[in-house]
Parts: structure tokens; C-alpha cells; sequence
């Protein structure tokens, strides 16, 4: 697939502004806080309908406007897609496919596939749980679009249990509502059985992405590092049977129950999975270097380009946020050999010494300065 165009309007920092790629890769060249990484942001919600960087719409929005709008031509296989996010200050956001409006913003995802790499991405080895399984989950989205709603659906009823236990054991027991144990069980139900189908595709996708890693990881780090990706459930999974792991995940919820009335909020599920990166069996995260920890990130973005493309059948984007500078002239090599011209690719960067000649010769050059893009 290949971005051809985007136009923004009152997103951010952008007044108007129409982009036409024209090159398989883009760099885009400006001093911080210009709007460089807000165009790959914008690319980014397109791709996942999610921004890693906020989760309001209205931070989104240009000050002073009520409504911003992401527009994006994209030639695929099968032809041209015409893809429209309208974002509001105030209200609902509208997804339009091709000039239709979509009643389901799910059905938008899918239309546009998109890999980014920012430096927060070393947040991935350093961070905690929760920046691993999000990682784990916009990938998954753009494998299988109806995850998305898989995952809403367990979040709303996580949310609902929640506020049941909070509701039957407060801190104060005269204001306690007696425990209804029938009310208890359904949600129990509906926690295990949604939480089974995203816990089987958490695993599922670790497991094609591992090897892949595993490959890259080997020929940046020159053969020296066998880098390992586990998954850790929360809820034991012995096997790949969803009947089995709801009655493990049942069983758990029953051994947690004093341990979540003390401190009122489920604590048996996905939302409290984890995923371990080890290097020759260490744990990176307390024990890696800083370059073997940008070498795994690397190695991971890499794999998901190239999962993605098994998978979807067309090679994705890949949205680079300023990390050139902070990889070797050896990993520099690595990525570009890895994308070559496959991979459309737009970049961006403070000042053009980091590109090699190679880059220069296939790249678009745009400079941003103040919300406004023009040729250099």
C-alpha cells in the first residue's frame, strides 16, 4: 500500500496543508516542536483510529476550532481508498470510507496499515505492563480488525465488574449493599469468556512475531544475541482450547476474591498481562544496555513490518519519529537494507547529517517549520 496524499485541516498545529508523497521514503526536516511528529501522528490514527500520544480528540484539534479533519488517498491492491477522520472538540468523531459515513468506526480499521518507531518506543523494554500490552494490542488491531471490538467489549464489562465490587465492598461497611452472588457469577462469565478470545490472540501473535524478532535480532546484533519474547498470561494457559482457559481463568477468580474485595477492583485477567523480551535468556528489561535495548525495539518493529505484510498481503507504512540519530551507523544500515524501497517510509529528523547518501537518493525531502510543509 502506498500513501499518495494527506490533507490536514485544524489538526494540531496545521492551519491547511496538503501533502503529495511522491518518493518510497519522505523525510521530514524541521527544528522541535514545528509539527513534525503531529503529521506522523495523524498518519498514526488513520492506520489504528488510537493516538499514542493522548487518548481526547480535543488535544487533537487546533485551538480555537471546533473540528480538525484528516483526509489521506491510499492505493492498495484492489484500488484506490479515500479515507476521512472528522474530530471534534466537542462530540463523536466520524470515520468516512470512500465517501460513505461508517456507522461502525471499526469497519474504517484495515483501510490504511502503519508501523511507528519513536524514541518512546524504548518505553516498550524499560516501561511497565501496560506499554507492552498496548504495543501488543495496536498491532493486533491492524492484523485483525475485529479485535478492536473484542477488546472494548472486555474493557466495558471489566469496567461494569469494577464497579460492582466498589459498589458491594466499600470502605465503609454501613454503606455496603449486600453481595448477590447470581449478579457476581454472570459478570464472572462474561470477564472469562471475552477475556479467553483476546488472551488466545495475545498469544497467537506473539507467537508469529517471536521468531521473526528473533531473526532480525540475530543479524543486527551480528549473530552475538538470541533475543526470546514471552508471553505471560495472567490467567494460566496450558493450551490453546478456550473451554480449558475459561475454567482457568474461573478457577483464578475464585482463589482472588478475598485479595480483590480488599482492594476492590478484578484482578484475574488480560488487563494484567505482561510480555518478557530476554536476551540470552536475561531479562532486558533490568539488564540490557541501552543499545542492546534500541537493537530489541529494532528488532520489534521490524518484525511487525514484516508480520503485517505476511498477514494483510501488502506491505505497511513505517512512520519514523525521529530515531535516526539515536541508532549506530550499523543499525542505520540494518533498517534501511530491511525496508529498502518496499516499505514507504516517512521519517523525521532536526537535521539532515544523519541520512546516508543512500537515503538521500530515494527520499522526498519537506521541511516543517510552524505547522506549514514546503520542499527544501
Amino acid at each position: 500500500m502506498y500513501l499518495t496524499h494527506l490533507s490536514l485541516r485544524h489538526f494540531r498545529n496545521y492551519g491547511e496543508q496538503q501533502i503529495d508523497f511522491a518518493a518510497p521514503k519522505t523525510i521530514l526536516v524541521g527544528e522541535n516542536a514545528q509539527g513534525k511528529s503531529n503529521l506522523l501522528e495523524a498518519v498514526e490514527l488513520l492506520a489504528t483510529l488510537k493516538s499514542h500520544r493522548t487518548s481526547r480528540d480535543r488535544d487533537l484539534v487546533q485551538q480555537d476550532q471546533p473540528v480538525a479533519q484528516i483526509t489521506a488517498s491510499v492505493r492498495r491492491d484492489l484500488g484506490m481508498a479515500d479515507l476521512s477522520l472528522v474530530l471534534r472538540q466537542a462530540g463523536r468523531r466520524t470515520a468516512i470510507l470512500n465517501g460513505e459515513k461508517l456507522r461502525r468506526q471499526l469497519d474504517f480499521l484495515g483501510s490504511l496499515n502503519a508501523v511507528q518507531f519513536s524514541s518512546l518506543d524504548l518505553d516498550l523494554v524499560r516501561g511497565g505492563p501496560g506499554e507492552r500490552r498496548t504495543w501488543l494490542d495496536t498491532l493486533l488491531v491492524q492484523l485483525e480488525p475485529i479485535y478492536a471490538h473484542i477488546l472494548n467489549q472486555y474493557n466495558q464489562v471489566l469496567k461494569q465488574r469494577n464497579a460492582l465490587i466498589k459498589q458491594h465492598y466499600s470502605d465503609d461497611d454501613a454503606s455496603s449493599s449486600p453481595v448477590d452472588a447470581t449478579e457476581f457469577a454472570l459478570w464472572d462469565a462474561q470477564l472469562a469468556a471475552l477475556g479467553t478470545r483476546v488472551i488466545r490472540r495475545r498469544a497467537r501473535a506473539i507467537a508469529r512475531l517471536a521468531p521473526i524478532a528473533h531473526q532480525w535480532h540475530q543479524a543486527i546484533s551480528g549473530q552475538r544475541e538470541d533475543l526470546q519474547i514471552h508471553y505471560q498470561p495472567n490467567v494460566p494457559m496450558e493450551e490453546d482450547n478456550p473451554q480449558v482457559i475459561q475454567a482457568s481463568f474461573l478457577a483464578k477468580i475464585q482463589q482472588r476474591a478475598i485479595a480483590e474485595q480488599h482492594q476492590r477492583t478484578s484482578l484475574v485477567g488480560p488487563h494484567r498481562d505482561d510480555i518478557e523480551f530476554a536476551i540470552n535468556d536475561t531479562p532486558s528489561r533490568q539488564y540490557g544496555s541501552q543499545g542492546q535495548q534500541r537493537t530489541l525495539v529494532l528488532a520489534l518493529k521490524l518484525a511487525e513490518l514484516h508480520l503485517i505484510d505476511e498477514v494483510i498481503g501488502e506491505p505497511p507504512l513505517l512512520l519514523l519519529d525521529d530515531v535516526l540519530a539515536e541508532l549506530d551507523l550499523n543499525r542505520q544500515n540494518q533498517l534501511l537494507e530491511a525496508i529498502q524501497d518496499r516499505f514507504q517510509t516517512i521519517i523525521t529528523t532536526t537535521h539532515l547529517g544523519a541520512f546516508g547518501s543512500q537515503w538521500m537518493a530515494s527520499s522526498q525531502i519537506l521541511t516543517v517549520k510552524a505547522g506549514q510543509i514546503g520542499g527544501s
